[in-house]
């Protein structure tokens, strides 16, 4: 009776986990120790799905742990939050084939493949399911060890196709295969369930437990095997599954196997109770449960053993009651039904599901949280950049006001003849920062980039434009069968992406055009500033000395105050150096709210955060801020401007020397602007790389699996009937009648030589060719009424004539037969014949003769000799009551004898 069912594997493809996920440590993690752990984590992944999925598993508790202890399931969940796994981020198309499905002639057998690790996660656990009904059917059931394991396993089959039942269609978000479908990994849970309740059935009999424990284990796996056999039975699909046609009469033996069982059992209990008649009653049941199963599933079910054992109580419930109790026999129905006691569950799956599980990818955050902190790193970047900006304005702003007033130039130019100081410095400076030289490399190189870039991102987005091409050519030559997700849809997110880096791109132009104009204008005094002193001094402007200005209090106020100006200026580099320098680790945080509340606020959280970590600097550059402006508002070195214009010679030099100084800060802040332009175009590069290499992915991946759809839909069609269905016309009904409701024509019959048979001619249908039997098109014929029965053979004389050419007839009246020997063309012609049918065919040798069947024909045809037995006319004895006629000689051909009586009556 141990039969037990187990579920098959499904099957995998081999995929590649390793370069993908490889590809985005790389683009995510900088180059490190970290990124280096990473990496080896991930080949480590991809050898647990080798070990887990592709190669075969035994039955047994190590291979089992392959999926468990190994945790390729449990890394799948673990890595789940960790990875952006979707078909436009990081795509990796799982191919699983149906467990249950057998392939056919003309293809494989039915797989699907998805970019979802929640289908791969669905697939891995069904073969755990799988694999637990295996090791649970391969258990010794004579241990307490093998019953131990078989309910454990079984058990946790059940669990597992039951967390299937409440997750796949979340999880794949598409119709699923046959296998992982809701209704059948319901009904596998509830077979393993069943098998569980069995197991325990099974060990409290071993164990000789009370009879109405036993029959409440019994009727409750009854209960089970029956739900199991009615989904199998009434759910939609199940049915049409091979693997389920196999399962349905083993459930039904099962149930009424484990009923019969129960009522055997609460039999005992009856007798116990001294209810001699429910007992018997109980018995006869079961009997009869028993004899069911030995008639319809004997092939699946043994049950000598139980129907042996029921027999034995039966006949002794029969003859004690017969002879001492006497007590009614109540009828089934009238019994008080069985109790029902279940000892097993599904077990619950929880993750990890191996208590040896460590999760390779243990430092790495999870995506929810990785996000935020990229959201946080971008509202940090934006707070110091608004500082930083902020400050170097106002640093602009005063240069600009001091360059204007010739300061502090105009102070150091009191003698009217030499270079000023400041124009030396800044002089050097220009010609120590590369000169002209410098920014002329500098611009050059820009607008190679600048095509470097553009080059990237036409490619990215040429690769999008071929794939989606393809894809609607694709999905307009199948329609609906074309059933993945459009490529329009599903690059979206990329082209909003590779847009936005085009916007960057045309705005870096403008910028590079402004930087471009700047430096056209300063060109001439930045060249003035790269000479040395003594032309430097010569392009100057020569002017009466201003002596009378250098002990005056308007120019040693002046001097203070570029001197606090000079220090501010200071105090911002440093500033800038600092708030540069500023790092804090949000990722514990995000943890802890990610594990307090299941979600994060990261725009409360990251505002919060900044404004403690910035706000003393905030309000530092404020406080700058403010003290440049009561600088620069002092109307010192307005008095100090008027009296330099009284002064008429040294305007013509002062203008020059503010060119100057006005010349050395563009070539500063272009040099800055230069360097930082091709700092963000080298960035920029990067950047457009890693979003080639994520549209190369996922274009690739699309292409893997158009590659697939392509073969499954070819599949499919040549699975398909190459030819709509089309009715057989009615006169090709048959290949050896006719056609339903035409003409009967008359059997093929010798030519009868009598002069009434060769006036009348047999009934038939007319062969004209008005006639409905010649026509081309097939019509339906009224019914005719069908031919007389055909009559006894006729009795012939001792030589037999051979049928006649269709062309003769039977010779007019008074004319004398032919004589025996005479050859064919001696004898006299006949009128043509009226027989029915199409004619006879014509063989070589043989013109116009037929030759029968020699199992029918007991004639002899010309110089060939076969023997036959003779007619034996009624009356005479038959053989052996006689002595065997003489041999005939061969028959030579003549015209035919008339027979006696003709094959039909007469008219």
């Amino acid at each position: 009776m141990a039969t037990f069912i187990s579920v098959p594997l499904k099957k995998s493809s081999e995929v590649d986990v390793v370069k993908p996920l490889s590809k985005f440590v790389t683009a995510t993690y900088p180059a490190g120790d970290e990124q280096a752990d990473y990496l080896r984590a991930v080949e480590e992944l991809g050898r647990l799905r080798k070990s887990a999925v592709g190669r075969p598993l035994d039955k047994h508790d190590g291979a089992l742990e392959v999926l468990l202890r190994q945790v390729y399931h449990d890394q799948l969940c673990a890595i789940e939050p960790k990875f952006p796994f979707s078909e436009n981020q990081l795509c990796l198309t799982f191919t699983w084939k149906d467990a249950f499905d057998k392939g056919s002639l003309f293809g494989g057998s039915v797989k699907l493949a998805l970019a979802s690790l929640g289908y791969e996660k669905t697939c891995v656990l069904f073969n755990v399911g799988a694999l637990a009904s295996q090791i649970a059917s391969e258990q010794n059931l004579d241990s307490d060890e093998g019953l131990k394991a078989a309910a454990k396993f079984y058990q946790l089959a059940s669990g597992a196709f039951s967390h299937i039942k409440d997750t796949v269609l979340s999880a794949l978000n598409r119709e699923p295969t046959m296998d992982i479908s809701p209704d059948t990994v319901g009904t596998l849970s509830q077979i393993m369930l069943a098998q569980a309740q069995e197991v325990f059935f099974i060990k409290a009999t071993s164990d000789k437990m009370k009879d109405a424990v036993i029959a409440k284990l019994a009727n409750q796996a009854a209960d089970f095997y029956g739900d199991a056999l009615k989904q199998c039975q009434y759910k939609e699909n199940l049915p049409k599954c091979f693997y389920f046609q196999e399962v349905l009469p083993v459930l039904a033996a099962k149930h009424c196997i484990m009923q019969a069982s129960a009522e055997y059992h609460q039999a005992a209990v009856a007798k116990q109770h001294k209810k001699f008649g429910e007992e018997i009653s109980r018995l006869q049941h079961a009997a009869e449960l028993v004899k069911t199963v030995a008639s319809r599933y004997d092939e699946y079910v043994s049950v000598k053993d139980l129907s042996d054992k029921i027999s034995r109580a039966l006949t002794a419930a029969k003859k004690d009651n017969d002879f001492i109790y006497h007590d009614r026999v109540p009828e089934v129905k009238d019994l008080d039904p069985i109790g029902k006691a279940s000892l097993v569950k599904p077990a619950a799956i929880q993750v990890p599901m191996s208590q040896k599980f460590t999760d390779l990818f243990e430092k790495m955050v999870p995506m929810v949280v990785q996000q935020s902190l990229s959201a946080y790193n971008q509202r940090k970047a934006d707070t110091v950049n608004r500082l930083i900006s902020t400050m170097r304005e106002a640093t602009n702003l005063c240069n600009g006001v001091l360059a204007s007033l010739n300061l502090p130039a105009a102070l150091e130019d009191l003698s009217g003849d030499s270079v000023p100081q400041s124009i030396l410095e800044k002089s050097r400076a220009v010609i120590q920062q590369g000169g002209l030289q410098s920014i002329e490399q500098l611009i050059k190189e820009l607008p190679e980039l600048l095509q470097r870039n553009r080059e990237i991102l036409d490619e990215s987005l040429k690769m999008l434009d071929n794939e989606e091409s393809t894809d609607s050519e694709l999905r307009a030559k199948f329609s609906q069968r074309w059933s993945r997700t459009p490529s329009g849809d599903l690059y979206k997110p990329l082209r909003a992406e590779g847009t936005n880096y085009r916007n960057v791109l045309d705005k870096a132009v403008q910028a590079d055009q402004v930087v471009r104009e700047r430096y056209d204008a300063h060109c001439e005094m930045i060249a003035l500033l790269c000479k040395p002193e003594a032309e430097l001094s010569t392009a100057i402007p020569s002017a009466n000395p201003a002596k009378t200005l250098q002990g005056s209090e308007v120019v040693n106020v002046l001097r203070g105050q570029l001197a606090q100006l000079e220090q501010v200026k200071k105090e911002r580099e440093q500033l800038e150096s600092d708030i540069k320098s500023v790092q804090f680790d949000m990722t514990g945080k995000f943890l802890t709210a990610l594990a307090q509340d299941g979600a994060i606020d990261e725009e409360a959280l990251s505002v919060t955060e900044l404004d403690t970590v910035y706000g003393g600097y905030t309000q530092k550059v404020q406080q700058s801020l403010r003290t440049q402006e009561d600088l620069l508002s002092n109307t010192s070195h307005q008095e100090f401007a008027q009296l330099k214009e009284s002064n008429a010679e040294a305007s013509s030099r002062e203008e020059v020397l503010k060119k100057l100084a006005s010349a050395h800060d563009s070539y500063v802040e272009i040099s800055s602007n230069l360097r930082e332009g091709t700092k963000f175009y080298n960035d920029l590069t990067e950047i457009l790389l890693k979003f080639q290499n994520k549209c190369s992915d996922i274009v690739f991946a699309r292409k893997t699996e158009r590659d697939e759809l392509l073969k499954e839909l070819q599949q499919s069609i040549a699975r398909e009937p190459s030819a709509p269905s089309f009715t057989v016309p009615s006169y090709q009904a048959s290949a050896g009648g006719t056609a339903p409701g035409g003409p009967t024509p008359a059997p093929r019959t010798a030519l009868v030589s009598s002069p009434a048979a060769s006036r009348t001619p047999f009934p038939g249908p007319d062969l004209t060719p008005s006639s409905p039997c010649v026509s081309q098109q097939p019509q339906q014929q009224p019914a005719k009424p069908p031919p007389p029965a055909r009559p006894p053979p006729p009795t012939f004389s001792q030589q037999v004539a051979a049928s006649a050419p269709p062309t003769a007839s039977a010779p007019p009246a008074g004319t004398a037969p032919a004589q025996v020997g005479q050859t064919p063309a001696a004898a006299p012609a006949m009128a043509p014949s009226q027989a029915q049918g199409p004619p006879y065919p014509t063989y070589q040798g043989y013109p116009g003769y037929f030759q029968m069947p020699m199992a029918y024909n007991p004639y002899s045809y010309g110089q060939y000799t076969m023997p036959y037995a003779p007619y034996q006319p009624p009356g005479q004895p038959a053989y052996p009551g006689t002595a065997p006629p003489p041999q005939q000689p061969p028959y030579t051909y003549g015209p035919p004898p008339q027979p006696q009586q003709p094959y039909y009556p007469q008219q």
